[in-house]
C-alpha cells in the first residue's frame, strides 16, 4: 500500500509542476505580446462626395481624408470636434477618435458635401 501512496503522491505532484510551468510560461507570452498597431481608416473625397459617405471605425482609430478633386476642400464636423484647413488636391487631413459615437461632417466650401463617421 505504501508503494501505491507513493506513485499517487508522485503523480500528483507532476500534475502540479505541469501546471505551474504552463502558467509561467503563458504569462511570459503575455508580457511579451506586442501592442497591436493602432487602426487606421480612409476617407477619399472626389466628385464633390465623401466616399465612403459613412464609415464604422473602433475608438482609437484614425481617420485619413484625402482629396482627390480638382478643386479644395474642406472637412468640418458639425458638432465642432474637428475643422480641416482648405485642402487642395492629393492633401490630407486626419483626426483620431477617442470616444464612442456618431461623427457628421461637412465641407465648410460646399455644405452639400456630407458624411458620417460611426466610432464603437
Amino acid at each position: 500500500m505504501k508503494k501505491k501512496n507513493v506513485w499517487i503522491a508522485n503523480g500528483v505532484m507532476a500534475a502540479m509542476l505541469a501546471i505551474l510551468l504552463f502558467l509561467s510560461l503563458s504569462q511570459s507570452t503575455i508580457a511579451k505580446a506586442e501592442p497591436s498597431p493602432p487602426a487606421s481608416a480612409q476617407v477619399k473625397i472626389d466628385n464633390f462626395s465623401f466616399g465612403p459617405q459613412t464609415l464604422t471605425v473602433l475608438v482609437g482609430t484614425t481617420v485619413t481624408w484625402t482629396n482627390r478633386d480638382d478643386i479644395p476642400h474642406t472637412i468640418v464636423s458639425t458638432d465642432g470636434v474637428f475643422k480641416s484647413k482648405v485642402r487642395d488636391t492629393d492633401e490630407t487631413f486626419s483626426f483620431t477618435f477617442t470616444k464612442a459615437g456618431t461623427y457628421t461632417y461637412f465641407c465648410s466650401v460646399h455644405p452639400k458635401m456630407t458624411g458620417k463617421i460611426v466610432v464603437q
